[in-house]
């Protein structure tokens, strides 16, 4: 049986950076179930929006209303990857800002998101580790000869169990998709969901969740020390 592991940063790791993506999607603000709100947890540094006119409108982060917000989401669509949800909020482009410290294999932002030295990714690839995407930074560095740092683009596949999910979580909103429960402190991933073609993914219906499998784990610890802790989460 496969087993699937909860990425997490570790703590120990003295390197950071003070960093977003390039271009966003706006919020939305919804007409239909009153919220305004913006997704975490999905991120595509692969999509390039240099080449479009409107590019300028996706560089501030703003709530929009639900039919610009759709309008904008639109324009993105083709150059996303095929059946990517694309939330209020989807960060698009590379990494921009400051980084700072000694950078291992891996590093996080917040759980949220990786980047990765070019050496282990490349790796990770010999090693058959599947699905694995480095896209380039645009990050700035204080010290000299600094790491070429590359954003790991990780997309939302499978889903967690429902036998974790409250029972009072109301369906999502038919206009926006607005739908908010607590993650649960031990998550279950539904097996039937999940991408038999990835060793890496975010769980679909909570993004923040970035999973890996038993090959990626081992994998990653057959590197120097890479920055990752692994938790494993039970499937059913």
């Amino acid at each position: 049986m496969s087993r699937f592991f909860w990425l997490r940063e570790d703590k120990a790791v003295a390197a950071g950076f003070d960093a977003t993506h390039k271009w966003r999607l706006p919020g939305v603000r919804c007409h239909t179930c009153g919220a305004t709100w913006a997704s975490a947890g999905h991120q595509y540094p692969a999509v390039d929006l240099s080449q479009m006119p409107e590019r300028r409108e996706f560089e501030v982060a703003r709530p929009e209303p639900f039919r610009e917000f759709a309008r904008l989401r639109e324009l993105v669509r083709p150059l996303a990857p095929p059946n990517a949800p694309l939330p209020p909020g989807t960060h698009l482009g590379p990494l921009v800002g400051l980084a700072s410290g000694e950078f291992g294999p891996f590093t996080s932002l917040g759980d949220v998101l990786w980047v990765i030295r070019r050496h282990a990714l490349e790796r990770l690839q010999a090693e058959g580790v599947r699905g694995l995407l480095g896209c380039r930074t645009e990050l700035r560095f204080r010290q000299k000869n600094p790491p070429e740092l590359l954003e790991l683009q990780i997309e939302p596949h499978g889903r967690l169990h429902p036998d974790c999910i409250p029972p009072d979580v109301p369906p999502p909103c038919p206009t926006c998709g607005w739908v908010y429960f607590r993650l649960p402190d031990e998550p279950i991933l539904d097996a039937a969901s999940l991408p038999p073609e990835l060793d890496l993914f975010r769980v679909g219906d909570y993004s923040t969740v970035i999973v890996g499998t038993e090959r990626f784990m081992e994998a990653v610890r057959r590197l120097e020390p890479g920055g990752i802790t692994f938790h494993e989460l039970p499937t059913r």
